[in-house]
């Protein structure tokens, strides 16, 4: 017999779309489809773009390093599109877990080396301070499981709070752009999914209980804006010879692009 932790519909979390209204196999159908979707046509194939159409892995070829982010990026949308379809206490963890560590891969990698606690010295030390915090706030996390999307979405600010950080110290016009486009996609998606978590009864009574599929689409478009913005900063850190500079494919006057970034001459402070 199957573990009851497998079950479908044994998560402690139950989101406000119907269950089992479009499919008999699928709890969740919208949420189910929507994210996934996002997850593996828009952010996975475009870990390229971003990189190899910079030129920084042929420039650096130990920077390619940064394309394993869109690995755990890829199992955050599949681990998610199997909790939304089972409702399982096992895909609840999985869910969350998998953004978890994925966010903990960001840091290790990305987290600028001028922000480091004092008692950090290398990068090889801050890899193993951000295993140790993972690895407790992996067990912590099955305490109250209820809790842990509030956590996870609460590591946001402090992302924004470094984001502002560095563009106070940046004057490219595009570079502020960009991270205000992202604010806006990531401002969008914690009002749906605030909206689908406290507000479900309003949406139930007008039979529109979908704002937690909107949430998978926005926060995928805010992380399309999100990437190349943190591997701006990244070889401004890195690699200071040389300037980044942010591109849009296909046009600049497009409403929704695919930014991207390029390496100029050698780099003047930003």
């Amino acid at each position: 017999r199957m573990p009851s932790i497998f079950s479908y519909q044994s998560a402690e979390v139950d989101w406000c779309e119907s269950n089992f209204v479009r499919s008999a196999v699928i709890a969740e159908y919208y949420n189910t489809n929507g994210i996934p979707l996002l997850s593996v046509l828009l952010l996975t194939p475009l870990s390229s773009l971003v990189l190899e159409g910079a030129g920084v892995g042929r420039v650096f070829p130990e920077l390619q390093v940064h394309q394993g982010i869109f690995v755990p990026l890829l199992l955050a949308g599949l681990f998610s599109m199997y909790f939304h379809m089972t409702l399982s206490y096992v895909g609840q963890l999985l869910d969350e877990l998998s953004i978890l560590w994925t966010l903990a891969v960001a840091y290790s990698f990305w987290y600028p080396q001028a922000y480091f606690p004092k008692c950090i010295k290398t990068r090889r030390h801050f890899f193993w301070l951000t295993g140790i915090t993972t690895v407790i706030s992996t067990l912590m996390s099955f305490v109250k499981p209820t809790l842990n999307a509030y956590a996870l979405n609460c590591i946001a600010l402090h992302l924004l709070y470094m984001t502002w950080k560095e563009l106070k110290k940046c004057n490219d016009k595009r570079v502020h752009r960009m991270a205000a486009v992202m604010v806006m996609w990531w401002a969008l998606a914690i009002t749906s999914w605030i909206s689908d978590r406290w507000l479900c009864w309003l949406w139930q009574a007008i039979n529109f209980p979908y704002f937690h599929s909107f949430w998978h689409v926005l926060i995928a478009l805010s992380l399309l804006y999100c990437c190349p913005l943190v591997i701006y900063f990244d070889v401004t850190y890195e690699m200071p010879s040389f300037k980044p500079k942010l591109e849009y494919w296909p046009s600049d006057s497009w409403p929704v692009v695919v930014p991207y970034v390029t390496l100029e001459e050698p780099h003047k402070q930003c």
